[in-house]
């Protein structure tokens, strides 16, 4: 065969071997293209459906505000709601579908649940589902909400937001806002004014603590008034919406023993141990918070489709809480007549789902005889009176509770409501003497999603409590 040819023959084979080479090279790069080009166009398109589900989210909140107690988007029909979604650009791309239903406690809805389903005309098959809870924030929002001055010490650890429509003296240390509902005040040494002198104008929140940065004033008050509860409302709810309500003793009260399985064992108080205590508001005066004995009386099982009781009498509170749970306990019937509650001993939750709401006509007190490390979870609310535990001195005990004017940590997870000046530790002569020597304060997150029923609101407006992606 000619030279030539054989060149020939090789050139035509190296030909075909890269041109097949290129070939594949070619192919599969315009396969990645279009691979690439599909996947962007379907992110796009998911991209655009997530914008028109939150969209339908967006619109309701809007509804709210105009119909707050219009579950059916303006009709009369069950769900789901469709409505088209407009871009400003491209007109009518998609659309969103909306499934409402409340949350409800005792017949009353404290919630708004609404799942938005968005997807676009050009690619209906990649829809997005997002979910969000509407609700009007309540008191759960807060560690602290004050209607009084106040003076938080040193030792204090305050964590969640602290609100005080008076005057806060903070020496101790928040990780949220402080504020007060006051631009300044007249230092009358009611509570101490320094590196001020006494007659002296001084900012409405002040002292030594680390956190200044996050002290503001003035803020909006909170209308105290307004998210203290209608007790009568609570006792309505007690006897006819399916609650639990508990009558006079006919004696001193009665002591609450809640138990993880979800039941409260109810004791009557026969007997009870006169003594002196000391507040502000009252001076040195006869407390009667230790109990000599008492009686089992029953055990309820608290109701589940409205957890709410009524105690038309004085209560110690103590047990581990299972679920929702909320205790009023007031006389809302004779003038004059107001009922407390004394933290007789730890007050735990069973498990996360747990949460406690307890209102009090008066006072809601720490007791004397309480464990010297104490823990309370829960709202507590002192609707006319003061949170707080009383300063008690030996002078004025017997020997047998010298050992309990002391004690050495109290941890509240919750949060306090109080219509008077907060304190649970006492200074004589500016050195500590009674009450607890070290307090931490946190607010629960897990009730400001699933507060407990008839917890009041701070404000009327809806807001998003949760917000998550449907798979």
């Amino acid at each position: 065969m000619p030279k030539q040819s054989l060149q020939t023959g090789y050139l035509v084979v190296l030909l075909l071997v890269f041109g097949s080479v290129f070939f594949v090279m070619i192919t599969s790069f315009a396969g990645y293209i279009v691979t690439q080009s599909q996947v962007q166009n379907r992110s796009h398109d998911r991209a655009q459906a997530l914008a028109i589900a939150e969209a339908g989210l967006d619109y309701y909140k809007w509804f709210l505000a105009h119909y707050p107690n219009d579950l059916q988007n303006g009709t009369t029909t069950p769900g789901p709601y469709v409505h088209t979604y407009q871009d400003p650009e491209g007109g009518t791309i998609g659309e969103f579908s909306l499934d409402i239903s409340g949350a409800m406690h005792c017949g009353e809805t404290y919630a708004v649940d609404i799942t938005s389903t968005g997807h676009t005309y050009n690619a209906p098959s990649a829809e997005r589902i997002v979910y969000g809870r509407y609700a009007r924030p309540t008191v759960a929002e807060y560690a602290y909400i004050i209607n009084s001055n106040v003076w938080a010490g040193s030792d204090r650890t305050i964590i969640g937001p602290y609100h005080s429509n008076g005057i806060v003296r903070m020496d101790g240390t928040n990780n949220s806002t402080v504020t007060s509902g006051q631009e300044s005040w007249q230092c009358d040494g009611s509570i101490p004014c320094s590196p001020h002198s006494v007659g002296s104008t001084v900012d409405a929140v002040y002292g030594d603590g680390p956190d200044s940065d996050l002290w503001q004033f003035p803020a909006p008050p909170i209308n105290f008034t307004g998210l203290t509860v209608d007790l009568a409302d609570m006792q309505d709810k007690a006897e006819n919406e399916g609650g639990l309500y508990i009558g006079p003793s006919g004696d001193h009260g009665y002591r609450l023993n809640f138990q993880a399985d979800g039941t409260v064992d109810v004791y009557v108080v026969d007997r009870i141990r006169s003594y002196y205590a000391y507040n502000n508001e009252n001076g040195w005066h006869t407390e009667r918070h230790i109990i000599r004995d008492d009686d089992y009386l029953t055990t309820y099982s608290v109701p589940a489709g409205c957890s709410v009781i009524f105690v038309e009498d004085k209560v110690w509170l103590e047990g581990t809480i299972d679920g929702l749970v909320t205790l009023a306990v007031a006389d809302v019937d004779t003038a004059g007549v107001d009922r407390s509650i004394v933290l007789h001993d730890d007050i735990l939750y069973n498990d996360d789902d747990s949460g406690l709401l307890a209102i009090a006509e008066e006072d809601v007190s720490v007791g004397l005889t309480v464990p010297n490390t104490m823990e309370v979870n829960g709202i507590f609310i002192a609707q006319n009176g003061r949170f707080g535990r009383n300063h008690y001195s030996t002078y004025y005990l017997s020997w047998a509770y010298d050992q309990y004017v002391t004690r050495s940590t109290l941890t509240i997870n919750g949060t306090i409501v109080s219509n008077g000046r907060v304190g649970t530790k006492w200074n004589c002569g500016g050195s500590y003497c009674s009450g607890f020597a070290t307090r931490y304060n946190s607010y629960d997150r897990d009730l400001v999603n699933e507060p407990p029923p008839l917890t009041p609101r701070v404000s009327d407006t809806y807001e998003f409590t949760k917000w998550r992606e449907e798979e």
